[in-house]
């Protein structure tokens, strides 16, 4: 039966607290909520709890408590997992920790390279892909639900007031995202001017227009205003009385 010696349990506790502390090294310099104490303390207990394993001699036992240090983690990463409003913060964190406690496991299990490797493996990911993930993040992306949309906006407003409504029409479509493509104006014969504008849009259509429909809305000279979609999904009408 193999016995653990003493060097043995703490070459393999020095490497796995070590490979934690590393890790958490990384977490600190960012501000992490779980940072060097944390990910340390994460991976010595999941060293001590594998080399007690070993230091009993059950050959089976090591692998059986390795895989219950993977679900006390996953409580423990539980908690740093928060909520905020429609976002979630903290599963970095969580999987950071979790890592954390596989490399402990692997230190303790005997393979101090491989749990170095894997330390390595877990800091590149922070530092490599991190300024690879903002990178993509700023690649515009075109969403395939609101592509090719087009609407159509009708208003009626009193002559005197065409001139202004006009210029505020076309003022108001390029602070909402949305791009002229026609505008019409027809004089009817109760000294009032009608207006119909062809855009199309560029994101979400019911918000860019209903901003547009707002804005204009407070003008007194504006007697009807109301928009409908001419392509794309979801086609629908909405009306608003100036």
């Amino acid at each position: 039966m193999h016995t653990l010696s003493t060097i043995d349990f703490l070459l393999r506790l020095v490497t796995g607290v070590g490979c934690g502390a590393l890790i958490g090294i990384e977490r600190q310099w960012r501000a992490r909520m779980a940072g060097l104490r944390t990910n340390a303390l994460v991976a010595a207990g999941a060293t001590l709890f594998v080399l007690y394993s070993e230091a009993v001699g059950d050959v089976s036992s090591p692998t059986r408590v390795a895989s219950y240090v993977v679900s006390g983690i996953g409580f423990l990463g539980g908690g740093v997992i928060l909520r905020d409003g429609a976002s979630v913060r903290g599963l970095n964190t969580a999987a950071t920790l979790w890592c954390s406690a596989a490399a402990g496991v692997m230190a303790a299990s005997g393979h101090l390279a491989f749990a170095l490797i894997g330390t390595g493996a877990v800091l590149a990911i922070h530092l490599v892909l991190r300024p690879a993930g903002r990178l993509i993040d700023r690649v515009p992306q075109d969403d395939p639900d609101t592509e090719g949309i087009h609407a159509s906006i009708h208003l009626v407003c009193e002559r005197r007031s065409e001139t202004h409504v006009r210029a505020l029409l076309l003022q108001s479509l390029g602070g909402t995202g949305l791009t002229p493509t026609g505008l019409r104006a027809r004089r009817e014969p109760d000294d009032t001017t009608s207006l119909r504008a062809a855009v199309a849009v560029s994101g979400d259509p019911a918000h860019a227009l209903e901003q547009l429909i707002a804005r204009l809305s407070l003008e007194p000279g504006i007697r009807d205003l109301h928009w409908h979609l001419t392509g794309g999904p979801g086609e629908g009408e909405a009306e608003a009385v100036a």
